[in-house]
């Protein structure tokens, strides 16, 4: 039982150090070692725990992805769909641009996205593809598409948004919000 608890407090010290040295130094300046004196442990106990410093980076973004509580409550609540999507987007790249680092890991990951998200762990992927989902049942959202394709669809759009506001260092709730009612009203002229 000791050994459990020394583990998770372990991993629990790297994940922390490697998130602040991610801030500080950026991933790609960011060695095991580095990891491994922020964390006040062994290189030894660093590979024990994690093979490599992607692995960390992705479980640090799961761990974010793992913390949709408050919007599943409002999404089971049946709140209004595009002030929801709003605030889901709006909050996300907040996250993207206090962590650049880690933003660019989970906007372009290595492996493509499959058309369902992964039933196994709460992604965003999911939570956007459920807010789709209410908004279908609301009538806001058409209902004619598969949710999975349109949730593809609008994080596709979000991610190369959000990999340019990272390169430029700014993204308004504004400009969500925009591409949003982009997304929602499409690309045609507006039927007045």
């Amino acid at each position: 039982m000791t050994t459990l608890k020394r583990t998770d407090r372990s991993r629990a010290l790297i994940l922390e150090a490697a998130d602040q040295a991610f801030r500080a130094l950026g991933f790609a300046n960011t060695s095991m070692e580095e990891i491994a004196v922020r964390a006040g442990l062994t290189r030894k106990t660093l590979y024990n725990l994690f093979s490599s410093k992607d692995e960390i980076a992705l479980t640090l973004i799961a761990r974010v992805e793992a913390t949709d509580a408050g919007y599943r409550a409002r999404i089971a609540a049946n709140e209004d769909v595009l002030p929801l999507l709003a605030a889901v987007f709006v909050d996300s790249a907040g996250w993207c641009l206090a962590n650049p680092s880690l933003a660019r890991l989970a906007l372009s990951p290595a492996e493509r996205p499959s058309l369902a998200p992964p039933a196994d762990r709460p992604t965003f992927q999911g939570l956007v593809r459920d807010i789709l989902r209410l908004g279908q049942q609301q009538g806001v959202i058409r209902s004619d598409e598969d949710p999975d394709f349109m949730a593809l669809l609008l994080l596709g759009i979000y991610g190369q948004a959000m990999l340019t506001a990272l390169s430029t260092g700014s993204f308004s709730d504004g400009e969500i919000r925009r591409i949003i009612r982009l997304v929602v009203e499409g690309i045609g002229p507006r039927a007045d």
